[in-house]
């Protein structure tokens, strides 16, 4: 039997456990296709608008994609795929394993196991996870365009949707470190159009129980307009969007405090309006690290690795290391406890570095040490000065 003949008895087996019930899922490896970052695609049954559906979780190296398609519509796939592009597809169901594979020699081989007390997975949709926030029911994510009116999440914000979820994980569990007994008052500077502060209130209202207020920075008015609109369609009494910079907001009573992506040394300008107001918590995602590259570059100084910032791309990477490590000193020096961490994968944005602030206790001897280390890296990178250092007065 050739190549062909064993690939269409392998989609004839996956037709036949769709249809009759017994489909558990299905995987596809050893890739010899075009897409250089594709690595497997993995399919299970779901339900779309109540309809079976094929979801599709393409596996490349540093991201999933997911699509949705009909029963005949992989069945075609399928036949374009097995054999050429995929050298190996496993199929399970209640009751086999089958597997297809082509080998180096060209020969292909079809192999069926028994299995036994194998059963078929609930039937519900591929996006119904354990997530802090849902899609359903939330008027907010149709309003932004993250879903649509049955709460399914549209798939051009796929990717927006995880990001969400993934900031909110990430913020519960510093929340915890807070004070519970203190009213909670949270300003996102450079809200934008407000996703992540959105979901924040959310969190903080209607999973945590509390009664929060957040307010979003942002300097286009259009935006703020519209987040202002869009709270008071979801009801949200405690969450406003003022329209203004950050360096001119007034931060006082602020305990949490967020920036997330605030240009250069706009994120300076946020993590010191969390040091002024004494915030319990400062989360930034800085972004676009110009002004201590524009110093490195100018004075170039002779060091132990200069054999790297000679080439540009380590440079760049070079002066974001440098940045936001005397960001967290900065913090360290006012006494606030530290953590630089990844907020989400490259998959989504390139800026991924999180820089974590919570309040702790200030002596002088850690004061002092924070800032010998600040005053020796300027001087081994030729740092004339750091924004956030000049802002602090230190």
């Amino acid at each position: 039997m050739n190549v062909t003949e064993k690939a269409q008895e392998f989609i004839t087996e996956s037709e036949n456990s769709l249809h009759n019930g017994s489909f558990v899922k299905l995987s596809l490896g050893n890739y010899h296709g075009t897409d250089e970052s594709l690595k497997n695609v993995y399919i299970k049954k779901v339900l779309i608008k109540k309809e079976p559906r094929l979801s599709l979780a393409y596996r490349h190296k540093t991201r999933d994609i997911t699509k949705n398609h009909t029963f005949e519509e992989v069945t075609e796939m399928l036949k374009q795929w097995l054999g050429t592009e995929f050298r190996v597809a496993t199929l399970q169901t209640t009751d086999s394993d089958i597997l297809f594979e082509m080998h180096p020699s060209g020969k292909a081989t079809l192999k069926k196991k028994a299995v036994a007390n194998r059963e078929a997975p609930a039937l519900s949709h591929d996006k119904n996870k354990n997530r802090l926030i849902s899609p359903a029911d939330k008027g907010y994510l149709f309003d932004l365009k993250i879903t649509d009116q049955q709460g399914n999440v549209f798939h051009n914000a796929q990717d927006k949707f995880r990001q969400i979820n993934h900031y909110i994980d990430i913020l519960s569990s510093l929340i915890r470190e807070i004070d519970p007994g203190k009213a909670v008052r949270v300003a996102d500077m450079g809200s934008g159009k407000g996703y992540l502060t959105f979901a924040l209130y959310d969190y903080l209202k209607n999973v945590l129980k509390l009664d929060p207020q957040v307010t979003g920075i942002e300097f286009r008015e259009d935006l703020v307009t519209l987040c202002n609109q869009i709270a008071q369609n979801a009801g949200f009494a405690g969450l406003s969007f003022r329209e203004g910079t950050i360096d001119q907001f007034d931060a006082t009573g602020t305990n949490i405090l967020i920036a997330l992506h605030a240009c250069d040394t706009a994120t300076d300008d946020a993590i010191f309006k969390g040091i002024e107001a004494k915030s319990d918590l400062i989360v930034v995602a800085p972004c676009c690290h110009k002004q201590i590259r524009r110093q490195i570059e100018k004075h170039r100084t002779e060091n132990d690795v200069s054999f790297l910032t000679r080439h540009g791309i380590f440079l760049e990477r070079q002066a974001e290391m440098v940045t936001d490590g005397i960001r967290a000193l900065v913090l360290e020096y006012f006494g606030y406890k530290t953590k630089v961490f990844e907020f989400i994968s490259d998959a989504h944005t390139p800026k991924n570095v999180l820089i974590v602030g919570t309040r702790g206790s200030r002596n002088e001897k850690s004061q002092a040490a924070a800032l010998e280390k600040i005053r020796e890296a300027k001087r081994f990178f030729g740092i004339e000065y750091h924004h956030l250092e000049r802002l602090a007065g230190i």
